[in-house]
C-alpha cells in the first residue's frame, strides 16, 4: 500500500484547487455534505480501477447526491441495533429519576450502563465494518451491496492487513484534517476534512485493487 500517495495525489490532479474548493464550500451544507460522500464514493471506484485520474469532475451533483444519500441510509440501517439499545437505556435512565423504591435505581443505573457499554461496542465494530460495505457498493454500485455480508466479511478477512492499515491512516487523517481546520477558524474544517475523505478514498480503493477481490471473471466452456 502506498500511503504516501493516498495523502498527495490530490495534488497532481491539473484542477485540484477548483475541487477541492468545491468540495470544502459543499462540506458546509447539509445537503452539498451528501454530495461530497458520494464524490468520495467515486473517487474510491476510481481508484480501485486505476484510473490515471482518480479525482472526479464535479459535473455530476445529482448523482453524487444520490450516492451520499445511499450511503448515509445504509449507515442508518445498520445504526438501527444501537439506536433501539440506546433508546432503552434514556428510557430506563428516566424510570431511574421518576421516584421509586431505594433499591431500584441503582439496579436500573446497572442496567442503563451495560446498555451504553452495549451499544459502544457495537459502534466501533459498525466503524470497523462500514469501510468495507462502502467499498463493495463503490465497485457495484448496487444499494443492496452493503448488506451482502458474506462478500463484506471476505472482502475484509482476505486483505486483513491493507485493510487495518487504511483504517488507521484514514483515522490518522481525519485527526490532522480536524486540527488543521480547528487552526482555521473551524470553517477550514470543511476544506482539510473533504481532503481527509479523499485520502480515505484511495486508501480504501488500493485495497480494492488487491488481486484477492478482483471481480470473479466468467469462464469460457469447455
Amino acid at each position: 500500500m502506498d500511503i504516501g500517495k493516498s495523502f498527495g495525489y490530490v495534488f497532481e490532479d491539473d484542477d485540484w484547487v477548483t475541487k477541492l474548493l468545491a468540495g470544502g464550500v459543499l462540506n458546509l451544507t447539509v445537503v452539498g455534505a451528501l454530495a461530497t460522500v458520494g464524490y468520495q464514493v467515486r473517487t474510491l471506484r476510481n481508484v480501485a480501477r486505476g484510473s490515471e485520474r482518480p479525482l472526479p469532475e464535479w459535473d455530476d451533483f445529482g448523482d453524487y447526491f444520490v450516492k451520499g444519500i445511499m450511503v448515509l441510509v445504509a449507515g442508518l440501517i445498520y445504526a438501527l441495533p444501537a439506536i433501539l439499545v440506546g433508546t432503552v437505556g434514556l428510557f430506563i435512565s428516566a424510570v431511574s429519576g421518576a421516584g421509586v423504591e431505594r433499591d431500584v435505581p441503582l439496579l436500573l443505573t446497572l442496567c442503563t450502563t451495560s446498555l451504553w457499554c452495549l451499544a459502544t461496542a457495537y459502534g466501533l465494530l459498525l466503524g470497523l465494518w462500514m469501510p468495507g460495505a462502502t467499498v463493495k457498493y463503490a465497485l457495484s454500485g448496487d444499494f443492496g451491496a452493503f448488506f451482502r455480508v458474506g462478500e463484506i466479511w471476505s472482502f475484509i478477512s482476505n486483505n486483513l492487513g491493507g485493510y487495518v492499515v487504511a483504517l488507521v491512516v484514514a483515522w490518522l487523517a481525519g485527526i490532522a484534517a480536524a486540527l488543521a481546520g480547528s487552526v482555521l477558524c473551524f470553517v477550514g474544517a470543511a476544506f482539510t476534512g473533504f481532503w481527509a475523505m479523499l485520502v480515505y478514498a484511495h486508501l480504501f480503493g488500493q485495497v480494492a485493487r488487491e488481486p484477492a477481490v478482483a471481480e470473479p471473471t466468467a469462464t469460457a466452456a469447455p
